[in-house]
């Protein structure tokens, strides 16, 4: 353990919920814990940015923030060199630079790892594009420009094994927005490929009318799609997707032809957390409790996209939970209660709602929804559209990014909207 005068929390990861956490942990626990974030990297992206930045919407430097500057105005101790290693049993991590950096509790936000490799041609080592990642998107950004200039069929979805579809909808949506803006949509075929049993599934059984909402817009954008489908592998230009029924039999083999595709891969662990028994499942996930706690590591605390969440019942083909921004800050949020709790010597109580809060933009419209909780059955569950959603991801942007670079967890007005809704974060307020 740590050897300090107080007890040092660790952060591991400092994206969307590693840099809301440690705001929010180091809120809560004051000057009673060293608070300490570890990632690869100085700067955050705005993820949820990203289908915007493969279209030339936005630049990379618009959605970035430098983090050193407001972790050290907020007291909170940054490496950003990243951990090639955690080792729970000796309560310490090895950063990539080979220093042992020892805590007495550790959040993991690692975010995941993007399994490309898994498919033969898959992501931006082969054949396909990325949004994943803003220096993908940036690279989207050019293979776009190249299809808007000579006209060429798209494919865009999400592989087997998927877990986070909303991107996938919101490009083919904003592809086809800015196709038309360009004059060049009606040279260019869209199929959507998905491995959801059914348009607007999501990795959540649907959220209020996801379903039909997603399928109108895709009739109204001609845009067609293949669902329960299974990539076999992709080669320069060309597709191979296995449609499966609904009971797993082969349906129909595809040969897709493209010009542009952008294929949204499975998820799994990071390479510091796998094969830890007692931490991770086979894919390398976090195992966590009700209160975001390892049952095997009491000290090691899970959030975000790394955490371990069982699938929505059986499918044809694998589809994974997504972790929907709100979700993972309610994660949050439970975590610096119970660290605070754990500091004072009571036991760990605060429980993440786990509701979701969703604005899928379509570049010219979208469609949100409200989960309560996210993963059914539900008390709410209450899906819209309009082109109001895109207005409102544009505010969300800019809203969350001065969040991050004000060094806060919550604005005392998001609080009180949030409220109004009925969305709370912990459980029982």
């Amino acid at each position: 353990m740590n050897t300090g005068k107080i007890p040092r929390i660790v952060i591991l990861g400092a994206g969307l919920g590693g840099s809301i956490a440690a705001f929010e942990i180091k809120e809560a626990v004051g000057e009673k814990a060293e608070v300490v974030v570890v990632n690869k990297g100085d700067t955050y992206h705005f993820v949820p940015s990203n289908p915007w930045v493969a279209v030339s919407w936005r630049t990379r430097e618009a959605i970035e923030v430098k983090l050193a500057p407001v972790f050290k105005k907020k007291g909170i101790v940054f490496h950003s060199m990243g951990a090639k290693a955690v080792e729970p049993g000796k309560n310490q991590l090895i950063l990539n630079d080979n220093m042992e950096l020892v805590y007495d509790y550790l959040v993991i936000a690692t975010g995941p790892e993007l399994a490309f490799d898994e498919i033969e041609g898959l992501g931006p080592n082969g054949f396909t594009s990325s949004v994943c990642h803003v220096d993908h998107a940036v690279e989207t950004a050019k293979a776009f420009d190249a299809l808007a200039a000579d006209p060429k069929p798209v494919v865009i979805g999400a592989v087997q094994g998927a877990s986070c579809f909303g991107p996938a909808y919101e490009f083919a949506m904003i592809v086809d927005t800015e196709l038309r803006k360009r004059k060049v949509r009606d040279r260019v075929a869209m199929t959507f490929v998905t491995s959801e049993p059914y348009i607007g599934h999501l990795g959540l059984d649907g959220v209020g009318d996801t379903k039909g909402l997603l399928e109108s817009e895709m009739r109204n954008r001609h845009i067609k799609w293949i669902t329960n489908a299974k990539v076999s592998k992709v080669e320069a230009g060309h597709m191979f997707v296995e449609e499966l029924t609904e009971d797993g039999a082969h349906k129909a083999d595809h040969d897709l032809p493209f010009g542009f595709s952008m294929m949204l891969p499975a998820f799994r662990g990071v390479d510091a957390v796998k094969g830890i028994e007692g931490l991770t499942n086979p894919r390398g996930f976090i195992l966590i409790d009700k209160h975001q706690q390892n049952p095997t590591f009491p000290n090691v605390f899970g959030l975000g996209v790394c955490v371990a969440i069982p699938p929505m019942g059986k499918t044809a083909v694998p589809v994974g939970v997504p972790k929907t921004g709100f979700m993972i800050e309610s994660m949050c949020t439970a975590i610096a209660h119970n660290l605070k709790d754990i500091l004072a010597g009571k036991p760990p109580t605060h429980e993440a709602t786990w509701n979701a809060i969703c604005l899928a933009d379509f570049g010219d419209g979208g469609v949100a929804f409200f989960a309560q909780p996210q993963i059914p059955p539900r008390n709410i569950n209450w899906s819209a559209h309009g082109k109001w959603v895109h207005m409102a991801k544009a505010a969300f942007e800019s809203y969350f990014l001065g969040k991050v670079r004000a060094g806060k967890s919550e604005m005392f007005f998001e609080k009180m909207a949030l409220d109004l809704m009925g969305a709370h974060k912990l459980k029982g307020e």
